[in-house]
């Protein structure tokens, strides 16, 4: 199966071209943008297609991370995959970027659970727990920061993500304390992906931080 992957859930912009049979990632494209996810992200898949040999109609399947993250970046990238999956006639899954963090970070440390825990800001932290097999312990949630070390004080176990330093004093070197998803792990999950359970949707976890000024609500009728 080939699997075309999509990330703009954070800051970065990243798409893949992946051969499930052989386990290869075939090519990949793509630069930590900050933003313009909308305006870079077709390049960056034509310029993966492209590397990898393959064309749009080579694809079998789309893999999306659906969040948390940016609001924008996440809407971004479960449009185009459902766009591409619609006409291509092909399945489109979403990949949680808590998970593809606990899986990078649970390929080098295999047979121990990981909780992924990313920086939320406002002093909240999106908090997900998966057994050492990779499948998930609690669902994914919003904790307050200062309700985590408490919460999570007894966990034993690998912990990954933007928000490490706030539940651990030895985070361990060789895992990774940012939430960047490695493309190829989206890609793998996305393959490795139920997609009978619908199309990609958008995890938030919380509400956007865009709200109404005050003094220009319209008065209803």
């Amino acid at each position: 199966m080939i699997v075309l992957a999509i990330d703009t859930a954070g800051t970065g912009c990243f798409a893949a071209v992946y051969d499930s049979t052989a386990d290869k990632v075939l090519a990949s494209a793509g630069a930590d943008i900050g933003r313009g996810h909308a305006e870079q992200l077709l390049a960056f898949v034509d310029q993966a297609l492209a590397e990898s040999g393959k064309a749009l109609s080579d694809i079998d399947r789309i893999a999306v991370t659906i969040g948390p993250g940016s609001f924008t970046g996440i809407r971004v990238g479960v449009a185009a995959a459902r766009g591409f999956a619609l006409a291509l006639g092909v399945p489109s899954v979403g990949v949680s970027v808590l998970a593809a963090l606990a899986k990078s970070a649970g390929e080098k440390h295999p047979g121990r659970p990981v909780l992924a825990a990313m920086d939320a800001k406002r002093d909240e932290l999106y908090c997900q727990i998966f057994e050492a097999a990779g499948t998930p312990r609690t669902e994914a949630q919003i904790v307050e920061l200062d309700d985590a070390p408490r919460m999570f004080a007894g966990f034993e176990g690998v912990i990954c993500g933007s928000a490490t330093r706030h539940l651990t004093d030895a985070p361990l070197p060789d895992v990774a304390e940012v939430d960047a998803a490695d493309i190829g792990v989206v890609a793998r999950l996305g393959a490795a992906a139920d997609p009978s359970r619908g199309r990609p949707s958008p995890l938030y976890l919380r509400g956007p931080d865009v709200r109404p000024q005050a003094g220009f609500a319209v008065a209803r009728a």
